[in-house]
């Protein structure tokens, strides 16, 4: 009996023991739930509050801020190329149109806030000199793709048709200038420096581009590509030559400076074709020993682009040089293509359309200025076409031949974006006129197929 009643109460006292060791947490907590319940949630949510806070903040540093505008940028410019791609067009026309719209024309003027989150004004030095970082290398590829070698029994031809392709929309620009002058030229800006760039303007043949509109439409092979390719590559070479001539005279005062400059132009372009590029066609690379050559011509692109900087005729020239003096060997100009577009066209260039749009202003374009477009772009569209058919109907080319080889010149592209952007930089061309030229560039890059077209359409 006393054996049962000790366990018994040996039984009560370890229940008594577990209740303890369960009651005594629950009734801690309930006191904690009670007291400092209210505290607890004040320290989450500040907490919570604090870590939100290291998000922003580390999105607004320049480093978090330029990552994400890298990638917003790169994710509309490949997206709108494939849309444009899906229509027939080249991607990179896409890719342009995307740059313009994330500007203020069209992304600041619908959503403000979002614009100016993205693309705050402290920003936009560091993207600029970023995407001035892949014009240089562009250039170097574009220069490197001018395989003057190559023109062999088409120089003749080439040169009379790409040099007319280049006159008539010259002369009609500096036309146009005179009417222009008096309401689209910056302050300070005398009419013969604004009408040489105006006429400049209106004669660039965007060779790249042009380049990929005939591989997309199978024409690279025929005669009338191989024609296209010809006269694009020796017009592109003369307009850039014609284009540094203007700005380093336009850019000094005076006369004496003026020629000081462009004989500094001229020599400089002489040392390249005439000592540099003979070098580097008479080199032999070995296999396994391009990423030397690589480094040697990527110093080389940037140590002339130094050069043509301090001549005052702009960092873009030097690099274009520097392209074309590796032109003449096959298996350099194969190196700048393989390794060095693909890094530049891919990831730079969506940078320098998006300076293109962030320069223009919300209220560039005013409704009056709907005539002005049209104008810009008949007077860019006649001179090309005219110019260019004339000169090859008179050089023996039928006729709807001549028509097609004028459709292809009229194709304008990057080259164009380039030569302006570096006309607002130098202050040649005001807001209005800068956003009337950058549509015009757009809108005859993006005829080009529909008007190839046409003309098979209408010799049918």
């Amino acid at each position: 009996m006393e054996a049962d009643t000790t366990g018994g109460m040996r039984r009560s006292g370890l229940a008594w023991r577990y209740l303890g060791w369960v009651a005594l947490p629950l009734l801690v907590g309930l006191g904690l739930a009670r007291y400092a319940g209210p505290t607890v949630a004040v320290q989450v949510e500040r907490a919570q509050s604090s870590l939100g806070a290291d998000w922003a903040a580390h999105l607004h540093a320049p480093l978090g801020l330029f990552l994400m505008q890298l990638l917003v940028l790169l994710l509309v410019a490949k997206g709108a190329g494939w849309l444009f791609r899906r229509f027939g067009q080249p991607g990179v026309i896409g890719e342009m149109a995307a740059g313009l719209m994330m500007g203020p024309l069209v992304l600041g003027a619908l959503l403000p806030q979002v614009h100016g989150a993205l693309f705050p004004a402290a920003s936009l030095g560091s993207l600029g000199l970023l995407s001035q970082l892949g014009v240089l290398m562009f250039l170097l590829v574009a220069g490197a793709e001018l395989d003057l070698g190559g023109l062999r029994g088409r120089r003749r031809f080439a040169f009379v048709v790409s040099h007319a392709g280049i006159a008539v929309p010259f002369v009609l620009g500096v036309a146009l200038a005179i009417w222009l002058y008096a309401a689209h030229a910056p302050r300070g800006i005398g009419f013969t420096g604004f009408a040489l760039f105006v006429g400049i303007s209106l004669s660039i043949t965007a060779f790249p581009v042009l380049l990929r509109i005939l591989a997309d439409r199978g024409m690279t092979t025929t005669p009338l590509g191989q024609t296209a390719i010809a006269c694009a590559a020796l017009g592109d070479a003369t307009a850039w030559c014609l284009l540094a001539l203007i700005v380093a005279a336009a850019q000094a005062q005076g006369w004496v400076p003026a020629a000081l400059n462009l004989v500094c132009v001229v020599v400089f372009v002489g040392v390249m074709l005439g000592l540099v590029r003979p070098w580097f066609s008479r080199q032999v690379i070995a296999a396994g020993q391009e990423g030397r050559w690589l480094l040697v011509m990527l110093l080389m692109a940037l140590g002339c682009a130094l050069i043509t900087e301090m001549l005052g005729i702009h960092a873009l020239f030097g690099a274009f040089a520097a392209g074309v003096a590796v032109s003449g060997n096959a298996t350099l100009r194969h190196t700048v293509a393989t390794r060095v577009e693909p890094f530049a066209v891919t990831l730079l260039l969506p940078l320098f359309f998006a300076m293109t749009g962030l320069r223009m202003r919300a209220d560039a374009l005013q409704a009056s200025d709907l005539l002005l477009c049209v104008v810009v772009i008949a007077v860019a569209t006649v001179g090309k076409l005219f110019g260019t058919w004339s000169a090859a109907r008179s050089a023996g080319m039928g006729n709807h031949e001549a028509w097609k080889l004028g459709a292809l010149m009229n194709t304008r592209g990057l080259m164009e974006l380039i030569v302006l952007n570096l006309g607002y930089e130098l202050g040649f061309l005001g807001d209005r006129l800068f956003a009337v030229l950058v549509i015009m560039a757009l809108v005859t890059t993006a005829m080009t197929g529909p008007l190839l077209s046409l003309i098979e359409r209408c010799r049918r």
